[in-house]
């Protein structure tokens, strides 16, 4: 059972006489001291008072408040000292740890933390707190370390995306393509694989965290697409499906967690042309978190556009439409699924098939300037096709 700490250190404190009036610090001959108050179980005190006092603690000579940061700071007169923390509930002849021999020299500043850790505090607790203080520090200390291997593998995912950028500016303006296309291959490989080794050992040390699977999933699918490795398709598919049977056991499942696995895994069946298992892997992945239907069906399309499948990658852009009607982006990507059956017809025209200038023109219709507007524009003129330029009413017109 957890209890908080907070509440039972002040009724473990140590009993004391009767706390007499507080002494200024005089002004001039002073030192100054600050710390952090640090409780058995890992976790900053935000509240409270620490004192200095000549006498073991019975007379505080001077009094410091903590702070809402964990921390306290002030002024004393030089001299040794007995450093006492009080919780506000603390009982004014109660302390809950002191520390001996605090020395204060004039025109320094003394960092001394109150950190009830250390073994000298522990070893006086009764066992069962004991116990709970150091369980609750072992899995503080876990959260930490989780937290920050998640903030950099976040860093690592964009800079991944930003590569070639970051390609660009490393070799200059006269570098050939090849070499971009190398040094781009190198960033992204070593972001990947940073990643990846954090969450190895993440997901090793903590398995019941999903996100952690997701994001083990998301590097091996990066280096799978990077590198043309085959084993890591079938190493981040293992890692999702990791993710779906945590979430499938938790009492709180995460919508997101579960979209982005069941995504992860379209992903991989679509570039390994599984299209079923990827239909159905991002049909799972809307149902599970309908909030990103949108942008499930539209990575979706994406993928299978790359892939050369139009079929699949215009069914794909429906659903998106319907998820969102009004985003341009799957407008696109249906009329660059659609446009691979195009025929050119013996004047040399190009002929589009049903719904793809109509999709090009709803495009246009929603992003006139959009970053594939010129394409779609060249697109249609070479098909002999305009746009209309309002929502709701593009029509096809024959060109002369």
């Amino acid at each position: 059972m957890k209890r908080n700490f907070s509440l039972w250190l002040g009724l473990l404190a140590f009993a004391l006489l009767p706390v007499f009036a507080q002494t200024p610090a005089p002004k001039g001959n002073t030192g100054k001291i600050h710390g952090n108050v640090i409780g058995p179980e890992g976790a900053l005190r935000t509240a409270g008072t620490v004192s200095l006092s000549t006498d073991g603690g019975k007379d505080a000579k001077f009094s410091f408040p903590v702070t809402a940061s964990g921390s306290y700071s002030g002024e004393a007169t030089p001299g040794t000292y007995t450093i006492v923390f009080r919780a506000p509930e603390t009982p004014a002849d109660k302390m809950v740890d002191s520390i001996d021999g605090v020395k204060i020299m004039a025109g320094d500043d003394l960092t001394q933390d109150i950190d009830m850790t250390r073994k000298a505090f522990m070893d006086k607790l009764p066992p069962e707190q004991r116990k709970q203080a150091e369980e609750f520090r072992k899995q503080n200390s876990q959260v930490r370390v989780l937290t920050t291997d998640l903030k950099t593998a976040s860093q690592d995912f964009k800079d991944a995306e930003a590569a070639r950028q970051a390609a660009k500016l490393a070799l200059g303006a006269t570098a050939s393509k090849d070499d971009l296309d190398a040094k781009e291959v190198e960033i992204k490989t070593a972001k990947y694989t940073e990643v990846e080794t954090l969450m190895l050992k993440d997901t090793t040390a903590k398995g019941d965290v999903s996100a952690l699977w997701d994001e083990l999933g998301q590097a091996q699918l990066g280096l799978a697409k990077t590198k043309g490795d085959t084993q890591k398709f079938q190493d981040a598919e293992a890692a999702y499906k990791k993710a779906l049977e945590v979430e499938a056991t938790s009492k709180k499942p995460s919508p997101q967690n579960q979209g982005a696995a069941y995504s992860g895994l379209g992903e991989i069946f679509a570039r390994t042309s599984k299209v079923p298992e990827a239909v159905a892997a991002y049909d799972s992945a809307a149902k599970a978190n309908p909030a990103g239907a949108a942008g499930y069906f539209a990575n979706e399309a994406a993928i299978f556009v790359n892939a050369g499948n139009g079929e699949a990658a215009a069914a794909a852009a429906d659903e998106a439409i319907k998820a969102d009607p009004k985003a341009p982006l799957p407008y696109y990507l249906k009329g660059q699924g659609l446009i691979q059956k195009a025929s050119i017809d013996a004047a040399g025209k190009m002929i589009l098939p049903p719904g793809c200038a109509e999709a090009y023109q709803q495009y246009l219709v929603l992003a006139p300037n959009g970053p594939y507007a010129n394409d779609v524009k060249g697109i249609l003129a070479e098909s002999s096709q305009v746009h209309s330029t309002v929502f709701g009413t593009d029509k096809k017109k024959k060109g002369k």
